[in-house]
């Protein structure tokens, strides 16, 4: 996939426009006649992959996720997090993946930071989750999952 242009979106004509959306859309596994949808016209999984969508239509470097699968079923979450993943390669992008959800967390990130009442009170690599070493909230939130 490639994206990057030196001219903005804005500064395509009509017909580019469309091209890019299209192109856009098929980067997170939509057809293009759902670019004329509402978004009344489409499931959650697919309004998600739209917002990614007009996300990286940006060319963003770092894109901030705040519980992104949250409102998703089961299937749409692994769709979801397999496509940031997929995307994440392809774009070179960084995320700020802010999640409850610590199987989501571990599928998406190389780094964890676990915060409490706005504290950061531990950070490790993804690797490292299951580790004795962990600060007590940390073992905590590990305990309900």
């Amino acid at each position: 996939m490639e994206f990057r242009n030196d001219k903005s979106l804005r500064h395509f004509s009509y017909t580019s426009k469309e091209k890019y959306v299209n192109q856009l859309l098929d980067a997170v596994g939509l057809p293009a006649n759902l670019a004329s949808r509402y978004p009344h016209e489409l499931s959650g999984g697919q309004r998600q992959r739209v917002t990614i969508a007009r996300s990286i239509s940006i060319e963003p470097e770092l894109l901030i996720l705040d519980e992104p699968t949250a409102s998703l079923d089961v299937i749409s979450q692994a769709d979801i997090l397999a496509l940031l993943n997929e995307l994440r390669k392809d774009l070179n992008l960084s995320y700020l993946f802010i999640s409850h959800d610590l199987t989501a967390v571990k599928q998406l990130s190389q780094r964890i930071m676990v915060m409490k009442k706005g504290n950061i009170v531990d950070l490790f690599p993804c690797t490292e989750l299951f580790s004795e070493q962990r600060h007590d909230y940390t073992k905590e939130l590990i305990a309900i999952f």
